[in-house]
């Protein structure tokens, strides 16, 4: 008895492009991809059928139902808006610090159409595309002068590549960190041209130990800010204060990679603010701009001006020169720090008080009908105020489908939604919530709800 090959029951493309479902996606998605999709659900089909994990040959309309939802897929951009339930503020994997209105605003300005990116509009002549920065960036910082890169780790090799290639970088060996991405500070010191000399112990350096370490090749000392840890205990650092005094009596300069870049203290905390570190004697002084200081991904580099000079004319800054978008949105952050501080969202999600937090936490409670609100511990998160936590509220689900299973629902909605698992629980916590988000994220969770 001769039974049919069922390869060849499968429809041609071009018989399914004639289909008017065909048509309606043509429409949609352009007649390329379509085309294409249409190949590779058929080829998928043929693998199947060869494998024997076919029972049944699709016709043409379920096939088109197989190339849409393909197509839908390969539609979707690869970054996508996604709701911060984590509890942690600067989430490096989520994109870390959201921007302000305003900073959005002036981005779509310059984005739509032409500006003065590297043109003086009063002379005329070529400009720098810093110029309207750079004023701000002194007023806010209290910097005698100022530059943008764009990030921190270009801010601090371009210092060193600058002020250090050839010689060589005394750094405390308690410093020495490596944080996300497998960035470590020795790296980038060997990348900028200069010798690293390690000083000291882990736990503890002394003024003693850079005195000891000086030779006539040493150009910098190099403070780096413990971003994603702290030391406890038994311990002892050396102050930018004393660095400075030390460096003024060899002629050498001391460079502090802050991080964070912290620009008012907050209540508890350890970490040096950007004006303390200029005031205690720093010469240059980095930080993300994308971090506390709440802004787009930039590196900022502040300090004495004849040292920021000497980076203005090096090769490797037109490398790591800022975008006219992050321009765009650094500019009008640091607005928003000098006039109003309060419209920074960084500023006030690290504000919002527990009663506040308690309040969101119940409406979302409402909208689901579903939860427990917990207390928890939150966090500034992007190696910023390490080990400093913030009192904050979550809603506490138990899903019947296990948390693994439910998070990776949340992860494909849309938008997207992370939130944090605790044992078998997930938790979705108020501090990085937005009140204009609840509604989107009582929808999500809905699909993980009975």
């Amino acid at each position: 008895m001769h039974v049919e090959n069922p390869l060849r029951k499968l429809p041609q493309v071009q018989r399914l492009l004639e289909l008017p479902g065909a048509e309606q996606q043509c429409g949609q998605f352009g007649r390329a991809a379509v085309t294409g999709a249409l190949r590779e659900v058929l080829q998928g089909l043929r693998d199947r059928i060869a494998n024997k994990g076919l029972a049944e040959v699709p016709d043409g309309d379920a096939i088109l139902e197989l190339c849409e939802k393909r197509l839908v897929e390969q539609s979707r951009p690869g970054l996508r808006r996604t709701i911060n339930a984590t509890g942690v503020v600067l989430h490096t994997n989520l994109g870390r610090a959201p921007l302000a209105a305003e900073a959005l605003a002036a981005m779509a300005q310059v984005a739509a159409g032409y500006c003065n990116l590297e043109f003086d509009l009063a002379s005329g002549a070529r400009g720098s595309r810093t110029a309207s920065l750079e004023p701000l960036l002194r007023e806010v910082t209290g910097a005698e002068a100022a530059l943008a890169v764009n990030n921190g780790a270009a801010a601090i090799l371009l210092a060193l590549s600058a002020l250090a290639q050839g010689g060589e970088v005394i750094v405390s060996r308690g410093e020495l960190v490596e944080i996300g991405g497998g960035f470590r500070i020795p790296d980038v010191i060997r990348q900028g041209g200069a010798r690293l000399v390690e000083v000291g112990s882990t736990n503890k350096t002394r003024l003693a130990d850079y005195r000891a370490a000086i030779g006539p090749d040493t150009r910098v000392l190099l403070k780096v800010h413990q971003s994603n840890f702290r030391t406890i205990g038994f311990t002892a650092e050396t102050g930018i204060d004393e660095l400075a005094a030390l460096a003024r009596e060899h002629g050498l300069l001391v460079v502090a990679d802050l991080g964070s870049g912290l620009l008012r203290r907050t209540p508890g905390s350890l970490e040096p603010t950007l004006g303390e570190a200029l005031a205690a004697g720093a010469d240059l002084v980095t930080c993300s701009g994308d971090k506390l200081l709440g802004g787009p991904q930039a590196g900022l580099i502040l300090g004495r001006k004849e040292a920021v000079d000497s980076l203005r004319g090096h090769p490797l800054l037109r490398a790591v020169r800022l975008d006219k978008l992050s321009l765009a949105a650094l500019e009008a952050t640091m607005m928003l720090h000098r006039d109003r501080p309060e419209r920074v969202p960084v500023n006030r999600m690290l504000a919002q008080g527990e009663a506040g937090l308690q309040a969101r936490a119940e409406r979302l409670k409402a909208l689901l009908g579903s939860g427990e609100i917990i207390a928890t511990e939150a966090f500034a998160g992007g190696g910023s105020l390490p080990e400093e936590r913030i009192a904050s509220r979550a809603l506490a689900l138990d899903p019947a489908m296990g948390v693994e299973a439910a998070a990776k629902i949340l992860r494909q909605a849309t938008p997207a939604v992370v939130g944090r698992i605790a044992g078998d629980r997930l938790l979705f916590d108020m501090l990085t919530v937005a009140e204009e988000e609840l509604v989107d994220l009582a929808d999500a969770l809905r699909k993980i709800l009975p």
